[in-house]
């Protein structure tokens, strides 16, 4: 993907051991969940963007797992009404997809 920009933008995150999305998610081994990757996704789009309203998610593929306090990042390509994105942990790609903002939806 290109470059940071205010089309492209990045995000570094940490999803810490005790946050409470872990416990039985999985006990002895946790995993960060893929709605909390989503989450970190959606952040991104709305601090570049603000709140948009409904959104959906046509395609969405989760590669590789997040473990608790590892470091990782969204970057992100496109524009309202559609972005694609990928969430990676170093050059390792543990997601990727689209998200699409409804617009019939969103607030006027």
């Amino acid at each position: 993907m290109p470059a940071a920009s205010p089309h492209n933008p990045r995000m570094h995150f940490v999803i810490e051991p005790d946050h409470p999305s872990l416990p039985g998610h999985f006990p002895g081994r946790p995993l960060v969940p893929g709605v909390v990757l989503l989450d970190r996704v959606i952040a991104v789009i709305e601090a570049t963007h603000g709140p948009l309203g409904p959104l959906r998610l046509p395609q969405v593929k989760f590669m590789q797992p997040l473990l608790p306090g590892e470091d990782a990042r969204v970057e992100l390509e496109g524009d309202v009404p559609r972005w694609r994105f990928r969430v990676l942990r170093g050059e390792t790609l543990l997601a990727s997809g689209e998200v699409v903002a409804d617009r019939a939806g969103a607030p006027a």
